[in-house]
């Protein structure tokens, strides 16, 4: 039987993974080894007891009380904090989710892959952060990473069989968002709530609000760099207001191969899940004479500044990702607490970038996880000064 793991089994990602293992036979057809969540507790015991998980394990220490009472008496033991996180993910599988939103979920991939495992990931922040050391993690231990997010599974995709030689660009699609038909001079006043509502796709609150913004399609640039080793020349974004087509692969002979499919994770999920094979997803089929045509238009990055700075990200390489990655998180903490609007997350990531592309600068290549770590944390603090200061 197989063994398999999700991480962040309680958000966007995880529940559609859960909906795939229960629907391929849950704790019949699967040895869940770990589940891990939030604060919502009483989710992952549900999870947890449904497929007879051997631990669940929440982030959040203070929650340990209310998960330990949740599965009392199922069997499942329970755990929480970063380093039972670390330590689930040591756990032996052969199929691990990394579903964790933000940096939190890079210690945790770090050590699946040390195990020699499939990671399935969808937690980007790792290869914008630390995308070398990740590649070359995977390499020396044997494991093979499967990409989930439904831009770089169609890449994937769309690579099958080919030569990466014989690519000559890769086009990302984005949805452009909550604001994609706004007044440029109405932006600086859009609200947590107006930029929490996704017109396509159903996610958490701060992948929303970053798909508004389109920092999560910066990531995925760069993202697209690591993964795929393509060239920063080689990456182009294209609004496509429908979400049907997801990534296009361009080859030197002219000829664009496109991956279309509805809106719905499920989809780059349950290829990553049964992989190399195929198996009947339950999503829905597109209908193409019913969508009757589909539109595509260049990104304004007046509008959409963080694909600017995910460029100049590339091109820096080094560290500069973790610096990217960092100071995007606190400039959306600060946009959901009311501290800073909408325009200005981008306003305090170019501010820090800047702030610490002095003296050694940013392109400097990490040498290990402690390294990134540390830029990391740096990074946060230095966001948190100069929203203080009001530099922005």
């Amino acid at each position: 039987m197989r063994k398999v793991s999700v991480f962040g089994a309680t958000g966007s990602i995880g529940e559609s993974t859960f909906d795939l293992l229960m629907g391929q036979g849950g704790a019949e057809a699967y040895d869940v080894v770990a589940l891990s969540g939030g604060r919502n507790v009483a989710r992952l015991a549900e999870q947890a007891r449904a497929l007879k998980a051997d631990i669940a394990v929440t982030a959040f220490e203070d929650c340990l009380p209310a998960l330990r009472e949740a599965l009392a008496g199922s069997g499942v033991e329970a755990a929480a904090g970063a380093q039972a996180l670390i330590e689930a993910a040591h756990r032996p599988a052969d199929w691990i989710m990394s579903g964790i939103v933000g940096a939190a979920g890079l210690a945790p991939g770090f050590a699946a892959l040390s195990q020699g495992t499939t990671l399935a990931l969808a937690n980007k922040e790792s290869l914008v952060t630390a995308g070398p050391l990740l590649m070359a993690e995977a390499r020396a231990h044997g494991a093979t990473i499967l990409p989930v997010d439904s831009e770089h599974s169609a890449i994937f995709q769309g690579l099958v069989g080919e030569e990466i030689g014989a690519v000559e660009r890769v086009i990302i699609t984005a949805s452009g968002g909550a604001f994609r038909d706004w007044p440029l001079e109405r932006l600086a006043q859009a609200t947590v709530a107006e930029a929490s509502s996704h017109p396509n796709w159903n996610m958490g609150q701060r992948i929303t609000i970053d798909s508004a913004s389109m920092f999560n399609k910066a990531l995925e640039v760069i993202e697209a760099k690591e993964f795929f080793g393509f060239t920063p020349r080689q990456i182009e974004v294209l609004v496509h207001p429908q979400s049907i087509v997801h990534s296009i692969v361009g080859f030197r002979d002219g000829a664009l191969m496109a991956h279309l499919g509805v809106p719905d994770m499920r989809h780059a999920i349950g290829y990553a899940l049964n992989w190399p094979e195929r198996q009947k997803l339950p999503v829905a089929r597109l209908d193409l004479a019913a969508i009757g045509s589909l539109e595509f238009r260049a990104p304004d990055t007046e509008r959409f500044p963080a694909l600017r700075l995910a460029r100049e990200v590339m091109e820096t390489g080094g560290l500069s990702g973790t610096v990217f990655n960092a100071a995007k998180e606190i400039a959306l903490d600060l946009f959901i607490a009311g501290r800073i609007g909408f325009l200005q997350m981008a306003a305090l990531v170019e501010a820090v970038l800047e702030d610490m592309s002095k003296g050694q600068g940013l392109g400097i290549a990490a040498v290990d996880l402690d390294m990134v770590l540390d830029c990391d944390a740096e990074a946060r603090a230095r966001a948190l000064v100069i929203s203080e200061q009001g530099r922005i």
